[in-house]
């Protein structure tokens, strides 16, 4: 969690979520948000999405068995459903999201029987200081 914590880093623009995936305890992708780029503005570029793009590169594979991905952040449905999609065998969160977490706060999309993979699911790893990342970042938003 402390890899996902040092990408989750803000310029100001971008809400700090950082995400790493590790497989047989070595880290082999990471990201932190990147939809406000500067000539990009991608609304999939969160940092879960980026990191499994990048992990499935590195490994040349769209099957991460084995692998377990760190976030700083609940993710949201989209993540969730590529965490799903992606075969990723865990998720481990920091800060739990009560307005649009799907692993396990507002759904839990990773468990939901209608999938055909299943994800285990740890959230609250470090989560006082992955919350106090985001409650910075909007409090500077609000003045």
């Amino acid at each position: 969690m402390r890899a996902a914590l040092a990408e989750a880093v803000s310029d100001g623009a971008e809400v700090p979520v950082g995400a790493v995936i590790v497989k047989n305890g070595k880290l082999i992708a990471k990201a932190g948000n990147r939809r406000e780029k500067p000539g990009e503005y991608d609304p999939t570029a969160h940092a879960e999405i980026l990191a499994i793009r990048s992990a499935a590169e590195m490994l040349k594979t769209r099957r991460l068995a084995g692998c377990t991905l760190y976030v700083t952040l609940e993710p949201c449905p989209m993540c969730a459903g590529a965490v799903v999609m992606s075969g990723v065998d865990k998720v481990v969160y920091g800060a739990r999201d009560s307005r649009q977490g799907c692993c396990g706060s507002v759904y839990s999309l990773p468990s939901d029987e209608a999938f055909y993979h299943r994800v285990q699911v740890i959230g609250g790893i470090l989560e006082e200081e992955c919350a106090a990342l985001l409650t910075g970042f909007f409090s500077s938003k609000r003045g």
